[in-house]
């Protein structure tokens, strides 16, 4: 029997090719769209998803089913001795609380990580749970190891309309109104797991070097340390963006950061529900190496 298993879910921004290229399984997130539920990278696409927005539908977000949850921890666990699962931010959703709840049944063979991460945060979670159980750590050592780490992450997103924001009640009708008009871009945060505000700016570039002084900003202090020793990895996503857009702000990050390593994923559409197509994301995440000297574990 395999030793373990790394699951997480689609917020992560995995598709499934990736997944089997990983030799990691995702949950698809559902996704409810004027009452019918579909999933993440199964029986919608991201094409579909932001048409159906653009129309207006009501859409919102919702838990995995506990069936459907537990139905593919039984299945991994007739393979695997245990299982080290890393849903979306718990301060997001509610899906982690109740995988933790869920695990409780399993006699210590699912391991629930909560450790705040979504979206290239999350995936690289994911690889570094790969590369803890490939150094011959067990699941609860992995878990110890991932929350410990939740902290040492940082994002900043760009919302390109206001329109999802004033939807979700985040922004008042009046502010969209006046917002759209002087073409004002909010910019989130997600520190912790929990999406801020965390400033507003005229226009996406004016936007983007907010961001890129945010970033450079939590690298200069909180993150300095994990930084000086080659422990943090940049990242970008975007949404719902065309290719010749994203080829042009990875230039701008990649020129304010030369020589740095930048990996690229999809936002996904549980945070598409709240900004809409078109917004962008930048930060900075810790990852693990195999030649890492690792914590004391018991």
């Amino acid at each position: 029997m395999k030793k373990v298993a790394i699951m997480t879910d689609s917020n992560s921004g995995l598709t499934p090719e990736q997944a089997a290229e990983m030799g990691v399984f995702v949950l698809p997130m559902p996704i409810i769209v004027d009452g019918r539920t579909y999933y993440e990278n199964v029986d919608i696409t991201p094409a579909e998803f932001y048409a159906k927005q653009r129309q207006g539908l009501c859409i919102t977000t919702s838990q995995p089913s506990p069936e459907l949850l537990m139905s593919m921890w039984d299945k991994l666990l007739q393979d695997y001795a245990e299982i080290v699962y890393i849903p979306m931010s718990s301060q997001l959703s509610n899906s982690c609380q109740s995988a933790l709840l869920f695990s409780a049944k399993y006699g210590g063979r699912v391991q629930v990580v909560d450790n705040v991460r979504i979206s290239v945060t999350q995936w690289m979670a994911v690889q570094d749970a790969r590369l803890l159980a490939e150094r011959g750590l067990n699941a609860r050592q992995i878990k110890k190891v991932l929350e410990d780490e939740a902290h040492d992450a940082t994002i900043y997103i760009c919302v390109d309309t206001l329109t999802y924001l004033k939807k979700s009640g985040r922004v008042t009708p009046a502010a969209a109104a006046i917002g759209t008009a002087l073409q004002i871009k909010p910019v989130l945060t997600i520190q912790g797991g929990k999406l801020d505000s965390y400033a507003k700016a005229r226009g996406k570039k004016a936007a983007f070097r907010m961001m890129m002084k945010a970033l450079r900003n939590d690298l200069h202090t909180r993150l300095r340390k994990l930084d000086e020793k080659g422990r943090l990895v940049l990242g970008m996503a975007s949404i719902w963006m065309p290719t010749e857009e994203i080829h042009a702000w990875l230039s701008r990050f990649q020129a304010e950061f030369p020589g740095r390593e930048i990996v690229y994923g999809p936002l996904t559409l549980s945070i598409g529900c709240h900004t809409g197509a078109g917004a962008f994301g930048i930060g900075a995440v810790r990852r693990h190496t195999l030649d890492e000297e690792l914590p004391p574990l018991s």
